[in-house]
């Protein structure tokens, strides 16, 4: 089973480079034309079933590519960004740079990263993410060929980086651009990855 994990479109918090985590955003014009472009690129594959985080940038993004496909987009919340918290809206430099704010971590030393009361830990989504796919992802080997996941920047690399057995550490290290493609196969229960951050645009 090939499963498509994909990354939203842009966003006004991107472009400006502001924290989002759970803060519902919608897609701007241009994430509307990468998905539409993605979409284009993904035009011949006859998915089974589709997957989105409940948030309007993904579940749209979702809805760009399943295009007339008689297909229900399943939300579901386990497939949400990593909260943030009370931090959400401040700017991803500030938070980079300044070592006294509460995501400095999260960028800098992910490792090290402690959530504030009300945020989640890298943990805290994987284990959401996890579960997500063993409830509901791994049953549909051998009764579907093709799946699509469209969810967010962490929560797909907390997929990707336990696949890859990446650390904490180098939480980071794969870049996940908006709209980022990435493919994976599911054989006997086992997850591996094929082509990381694919991009249509």
């Amino acid at each position: 089973m090939i499963i498509y994990l994909v990354r939203h479109g842009e966003t006004d918090y991107n472009k400006t480079a502001m924290l989002q985590g759970w803060s519902d955003i919608p897609l701007n014009e241009y994430g509307i034309e990468l998905a539409v472009k993605t979409a284009e690129g993904l035009k011949d594959i006859e998915f089974d079933e589709v997957f989105s985080s409940p948030f309007q940038r993904s579940y749209v993004t979702a809805e760009k590519i399943v295009g007339n496909r008689n297909l229900v987009i399943q939300t579901d919340d386990r497939l949400k960004e990593i909260n943030l918290g009370p931090n959400e809206g401040d700017p991803y430099n500030e938070a980079r740079t300044n070592e006294n704010h509460p995501l400095h971590n999260f960028f800098r030393k992910p490792e090290d990263y402690i959530p504030v009361e009300g945020a989640e830990s890298i943990d805290d989504v994987q284990k959401r993410a996890l579960e997500f796919l063993h409830e509901k992802i791994f049953p549909l080997e051998g009764k579907c060929n093709n799946v699509l996941i469209v969810a967010h920047g962490a929560l797909n690399r907390c997929i990707l980086n336990s696949i890859l057995a990446i650390h904490n550490k180098n939480f980071w290290k794969i870049n996940l651009p908006n709209c980022a493609v990435s493919i994976l196969s599911l054989e006997k229960r086992k997850l591996k990855v094929i082509e990381r951050s694919k991009t249509y645009y």
